[in-house]
């Protein structure tokens, strides 16, 4: 069987190169996830900040912690 040996290397330098190879390609899939997470974080952020002033301030439309605070005054 022929090897796939096509840079003459000996077999504990494939080796290496092959293993650093599989690391570069796991840190760039690591990156692509973490740099697609932040995207999504900052499109949230984006639509926060273009939303108008008043609506940041306006009391929450379903207060479930009314029940609760009526329960406790008694």
């Amino acid at each position: 069987m022929k090897k796939d040996n096509i840079l003459d290397m000996n077999d504990k330098s494939r080796l290496t190169a092959d293993i650093t190879f599989l690391m570069l390609k796991g840190a760039g899939y690591a990156a692509l996830v973490v740099l697609a997470i932040w995207f999504f974080i900052a499109a949230f952020a984006f639509v926060g900040r273009a939303l108008p002033e008043e609506s940041r301030s306006t009391p929450d439309p379903i207060n479930r912690a009314a029940p609760m605070e009526d329960a406790v005054a008694d």
